[in-house]
């Protein structure tokens, strides 16, 4: 019969946390895309994108934003759950039937666990290729209707055989203004590179053809430059006659073709995000040999061959450090110590400057290595970690969402959302913390991918513990402490001294007792 009341008690539980996750996971999931949606505006904006492709974009932006959205819903529905339990006095009922805190968290930890399950499944099958399809859904996106993304201030290359400069643009009109083209289609099919053509103007609007195969270049108020290489006018190779066009209002006809045209999936196919497990770890091996192959190459030539030059009356002799005796390098500074100081120092000097040389080699090659090597290698091994470290964060927020919700016995959207946002932003902060450092190669990777989840799991821990010793956080008294410290650091802030403050919070807390 008990065993049946448990089977009961768990199923009510079950349905109860369940849909407060549904609900809590599709509003944080919602609140992200559009926090996602406002971060890619200006890519999409202005680009008669149709609605097949817009669904494509909130799709897959919606599936890449799991991982993130995941940890933070567990989080929120644990605190819902445990507080409404507490705010109902329903777990205040079911300890004193008898029934542990650990019991009532078993069917959560149930389901806890097929999430962090099914969450390592995603990142490792399911991510891999979401990440590729969105990452190419993006880059189509951005190079469709290139008007839209000329920057300011910096050559646009994006359409083949111009390179357009513009100082300043309107986003409202679209009209670009103190432009410089390069046309280089006097150059193409093998070309001589002297048939560019300079076009300046005062403003001007790139539009698109009515079938879409180009765009017409609307230009005012500009001048236009170019040489007559190879032209019938041509009289040697010396005179090249050369041609200069003022002009009010001028077009430009440039083959582009503006449809939605998907990039290939294999430009994208290296990246980290696209790879599951056994493809990082086969990458990770490749890059580290590659590592420690440059490392030993350099190594030998710089340390293991080192060697100094000493200036004798019969020439330059080379001295291998690692071969010489001790009584034979004696030898040698004696023989130094035998010359002037002049000479001297012309040895000295020339050994310091044979060592910022070879310093100099290392730097470079440390940079080429770092940037060629050791960073996509990092970064493969942080994505490596992440998919362990997404199911572990799932763990940890539900034993602090849960003992910290029977903590503080309120339910519903309001105290445990600002709960939950305060500790995920903690988190994010860590996390990105960590990320950083890794990548920079200042943390070791398995440092600063786990350094989020080292933070918060003692503080899981202490949590739990608290709520297995029945801890209550009674809000009267918090309620009052937040009044006293709001008091404190405004009247701090005033114009009154601070000891006069300090005395006036003393003589209030002696009235109240």
């Amino acid at each position: 019969m008990f065993k049946m009341q448990i089977k009961r008690l768990h199923t009510f539980l079950l349905k109860d946390y369940l849909l407060s996750f549904l609900a809590t996971f599709f509003v944080c999931l919602f609140i992200l895309l559009m926090q996602s949606l406002w971060r890619y505006i200006d890519e999409m904006v202005g680009k008669g994108l149709d609605l097949i492709v817009m669904a494509q974009f909130f799709y897959y932006a919606a599936l890449t934003l799991v991982p993130m959205a995941l940890p933070l819903s567990i989080l929120l529905s644990s605190l819902m759950s445990f507080g409404g339990l507490g705010e109902r006095l329903e777990l205040i009922a079911m300890k004193a039937a008898g029934i542990s805190l650990f019991r009532i968290m078993k069917p959560y930890l149930v389901v806890i666990g097929i999430l962090s399950i099914g969450s390592f499944y995603f990142s490792n099958v399911v991510m891999p290729d979401v990440q590729l399809k969105w990452t190419v859904l993006l880059r189509s996106i951005k190079h469709k209707s290139p008007d839209v993304s000329i920057p300011v201030g910096s050559f646009y290359t994006g359409i083949d055989n111009y390179s357009i400069y513009v100082r300043s643009k309107n986003h409202d009109s679209r009209m670009l203004y103190d432009m410089m083209i390069y046309d280089f289609t006097g150059t193409a099919g093998g070309g001589s590179s002297d048939n560019i053509r300079i076009v300046t103007a005062d403003s001007g609007m790139l539009v698109s053809t009515a079938d879409k195969k180009g765009f017409i270049l609307k230009l005012h108020n500009g001048e236009m430059f170019e040489n007559m290489k190879g032209s019938a006018v041509q009289v040697s190779k010396k005179n090249i006659p050369f041609r200069r066009e003022t002009f009010v209002y001028r077009e430009l006809i440039m083959d582009y073709d503006n449809n939605l045209n998907m990039v290939s999936e294999e430009s994208v196919a290296g990246k980290q995000t696209t790879k599951n497990l056994g493809q990082l770890t086969l990458t990770i091996d490749s890059l580290q040999k590659e590592s420690d192959s440059l490392a030993n190459a350099y190594s030998y030539k710089y340390v293991n061959t080192l060697f100094f030059d000493r200036k004798i009356d019969s020439g330059y002799v080379k001295v291998n450090l690692d071969t010489i005796p001790l009584e034979k390098a004696k030898s040698y500074e004696a023989i130094i110590n035998r010359r002037s100081l002049m000479q001297q120092k012309e040895s000295f000097d020339r050994a310091i400057n044979d060592m910022q040389v070879v310093r100099n080699e290392l730097d470079y090659f440390g940079e080429r290595k770092y940037s060629s090597v050791d960073k996509p290698m990092w970064k493969h091994d942080i994505e490596r970690h992440r998919k362990f470290t997404l199911s572990f964060a799932c763990i940890i927020f539900f034993f602090i969402g849960a003992p910290l919700g029977a903590i503080i016995r309120k339910g519903g959207f309001g105290l445990p959302v600002v709960i939950s946002i305060l500790l995920f932003i903690i988190y994010y902060i860590v996390d990105n913390t960590g990320f950083k450092m890794a990548r920079n190669g200042s943390w070791p990777v398995w440092v600063g991918t786990w350094f989020s989840s080292i933070m918060l799991f003692p503080l899981g821990l202490f949590l739990t513990y608290k709520a297995a010793i029945d801890a209550t956080f009674n809000m009267p008294t918090a309620k009052v402490l937040g009044k006293k410290i709001s008091k404190f650091f405004k009247n701090l802030f005033s114009k009154r001294k601070k000891q006069d403050v300090i005395q006036e919070i003393k003589i209030e807390e002696n009235n109240e007792l």
